[in-house]
């Protein structure tokens, strides 16, 4: 394309209507940027020439529409650009050499970035597909222009998902529901989130959308001189303070209501029995005069008051929130803020819009979504699996969050039940790895007690700590979750290279050899022909049992040009593996038979989990010995410390406080009780099954005693036996 065709003036009498009404909407452009706008349209349209979408109409007029969108908040020329020329790489003969050279480099980018975005499939379980999230998720964080396209083209493609089958229409349905519509939310671009979960809803239940759809106008009808009325003594009140304001009656949406009957069983009447009032005034400082004049009206009710104008939404929004007892005995939700605050609460990062690639972001939701996609890109970094990946953003995506501070008056924002332990890794990974308790509002607490919004957090932390896999089941947020994760693996590392050492070496025993007689040369083939880059991965394998040692051994010799020599009785090869138990990288313990340090024990190797540990008197052992060259010759160290889990069967005579009289007695045994149950009960006895946690089979011992003991007592015994 030549610089004469860039600069020609685009014929308007040659355009079709929808590229007018689009040229009517980017008038806020200077002209120079509406000829280019224009010069994108044609070659588009060029571009696309042929192509229909599944309604008939030329493809042409999506991409358009997706501008148009786009336009009404208001963004720079390149996107709009970028957003008409959006499917042009992935469906034309237009390369983006050409793009580049008539638009510049950006606008490349930016449907470079949206090309990538569109070949994925989401709701996919394939790690292919979880990489293609991780893709679009980094290039947000590049230019979060893309995924304002991305928002854009789903918000039209929602609006005329009606020429789709039903199958598609289901899963773009839930796409939408589940990615989009969080991420939009996200963003605080609250009128795109609740456009795009109404079309979902109602795409993907559409009978209990009319239902509700109908349910809600017939609530309105009925109510509607009751919030004129509302809406006049509020308007009046604020004017005889002379506060300049505008007031305005909020409905809730379908998927508003539904999401909130399913999530906090209400009936839809108890939800539509709320009057919703939004009030916008001038400044900040008259936020809190109106909250002044309102409370004066309308008695609020306690605890009901929010400033997230002092303490924003992790996504930017600012509002003062409040409860008041109406006239009519129902409750008035009221929002207060400013014509700015209103703005950014609609349209979020995409409110004012000042791109500047240099400059700060030009509001609070633009800051604080570059602080959180900066935070993936750390994220994305430490996560080698992208199925895991997404796990950690879906749980970002939450949208209820709380406000917590920490002893310097720091403000941090954590999702909806999230525990001390998150706040510990949102201070600092380094401060979660060693954290052992916490002080909320001084007063101390364990690391998995759930905070509230307001709550002062101070973390205490000892050189000694270090996370361990139950801290998983503790943590929300995709941060605490990551480098929890992170340490283990590189734990489980260790000990599984250690431990495959040992049972490579036994085999290669039990065959002749061993690991030092095997030449480098010979060792290095192996692993090049297995695929593996170090010797380390090879034995992790062996741990983790993933590859047989006595297959490896075999395989070694042979490539040594060695035949494998029958088992022979050498002293080395009848030895079993000692384990302390410090091993949980690479072994776990059987749930059905619950070995203790003191059983006699032995190994299974289990693909992927490692060595699963039984009692040899676990009933499963005779299956498991079916499979000789899964099983581990394996016993207890001397020095074995931890906590192990055990199960009692105790009989009682049935009266008041036995089960006090009994957890009294396995407590002054220095045992933790996990959980109780009543296996058997009648009016004469019952049957108790404790779940404990014990040193050693001698420990268990001494706590069986204790409760003989008691008196009330009838029999306990080990469970299983």
């Amino acid at each position: 394309m030549t610089a004469a065709t860039h600069s020609a003036t685009v014929d308007l009498s040659a355009l079709p209507p929808y590229a007018l009404a689009l040229k009517e909407r980017i008038a806020y452009l200077p002209n120079a940027q509406v000829e280019r706008v224009l010069r994108a349209f044609q070659i588009g349209a060029q571009a696309h020439a042929g192509q229909e979408r599944k309604s008939g109409e030329p493809y042409i007029t999506h991409p358009v529409a997706v501008a148009g969108i786009l336009a009404e908040l208001g963004l720079d020329a390149e996107t709009i650009i970028a957003a008409i020329l959006h499917d042009t790489l992935e469906d034309t003969e237009l390369s983006r050499e050409s793009i580049a050279g008539e638009f510049g480099e950006v606008v490349a980018e930016l449907v470079d970035g949206v090309t990538k975005l569109d070949k994925m499939r989401f709701g996919s379980r394939q790690e292919a597909d979880a990489e293609s999230f991780r893709k679009m998720l980094l290039a947000m964080a590049r230019d979060i222009r893309v995924i304002l396209i991305k928002l854009a083209d789903r918000l039209h493609n929602m609006r005329t998902l009606g020429a789709k089958d039903a199958p598609s229409r289901r899963r773009i349905a839930r796409e939408t529901l589940e990615i989009f519509a969080p991420i939009a939310q996200r963003l605080g671009m609250n009128k795109f989130k609740a456009e795009l979960q109404d079309l979902g809803f109602r795409a993907l239940y559409p009978d209990r959308y009319r239902v509700i759809s109908e349910r809600i106008r017939a609530a309105i009808g009925n109510r509607r001189e009751a919030m004129g009325k509302i809406e006049a003594a509020l308007s009046a009140r604020l004017s005889a303070d002379h506060l300049p304001a505008h007031v305005v009656g909020r409905i809730k949406s379908p998927w508003s209501i539904y999401s909130k009957m399913r999530g906090d069983h209400k009936s839809f009447a108890q939800l539509m029995d709320v009057y919703g009032f939004r009030v916008v005034v001038d400044s900040a400082m008259s936020c809190y005069m109106a909250l002044g004049v309102v409370h004066a009206l309308y008695k609020p009710v306690d605890r009901r008051f929010k400033d997230f104008i002092a303490i924003p939404k992790a996504n930017g929004y600012q509002s003062l929130h409040t409860v008041l007892l109406g006239p009519f005995g129902a409750p008035i939700e009221v929002q207060i803020r400013t014509a700015e605050m209103d703005s950014v609460a609609e349209r979020g990062v995409a409110a004012h819009w000042a791109y500047k690639t240099d400059s700060g972001p030009a509001n609070s939701a633009q800051a604080r979504a570059r602080e959180w996609l900066s935070s993936l890109v750390d994220s994305s970094a430490s996560t080698v699996s992208s199925s895991e990946f997404i796990e950690n953003v879906k749980i970002d995506l939450f949208p209820d969050e709380v406000y917590l501070f920490t002893p310097r008056g720091d403000i941090l924002s954590l999702p909806r039940n999230a525990t001390a332990l998150d706040f510990a890794y949102a201070v600092h990974t380094d401060v979660g790895d060693h954290a052992v308790a916490a002080r909320v509002d001084k007063k101390l607490l364990p690391l998995r007690a759930k905070l509230e919004s307001g709550q002062l957090v101070e973390i205490i932390t000892a050189p000694s700590a270090v996370p361990n896999p139950a801290w998983l089941e503790v943590v929300v947020t995709g941060k605490a979750r990551t480098a929890i994760r992170q340490y283990l693996k590189h734990l489980q590392h260790e000990d599984a290279v250690d431990f495959g050492h040992r049972m490579l070496d036994r085999a290669l025993d039990a065959q002749g050899s061993s690991l030092d007689g095997i030449p480098p040369a010979v060792l290095d083939r192996f692993l090049e022909t297995s695929k593996l880059k170090r010797l380390e991965e090879l034995l992790s394998d062996i741990a983790l049992g993933n590859r047989m040692p006595d297959v490896v051994a075999s395989q070694l010799l042979a490539s040594r040009g060695k035949k494998a020599g029958k088992p022979h009785a050498s002293a080395h090869a009848h030895e079993k593996i000692r384990i302390t138990g410090a091993e949980r990288g690479v072994l776990s313990f059987a749930n059905c038979c619950h070995p203790l340090p003191g059983d006699d024990i032995i190994g299974y190797l289990s693909s992927g989990k490692g060595i699963v540990v039984h009692r040899e008197e676990c009933p499963n052992v005779v299956e498991l010995r079916k499979s000789p060259e899964r099983c581990v010759a394996i016993e207890w160290d001397r020095d074995v410390q931890g906590d192990y889990r055990a199960e009692l069967r105790i009989e009682v005579i049935n009266r008041p406080g036995v089960l006090a009289t009994v957890a009294a007695a396995i407590a002054a045994a220095d045992s933790n009780i996990e959980n109780v149950e009543y296996v058997e009960r009648d009016s004469a006895a019952a049957t108790l099954l404790f779940a404990m946690e014990v040193k050693s089979r001698k420990h268990l011992a001494d706590v069986i005693r204790r409760v003989r003991r008691t008196g009330v007592v009838s029999g306990a015994y080990r469970y299983p036996l």
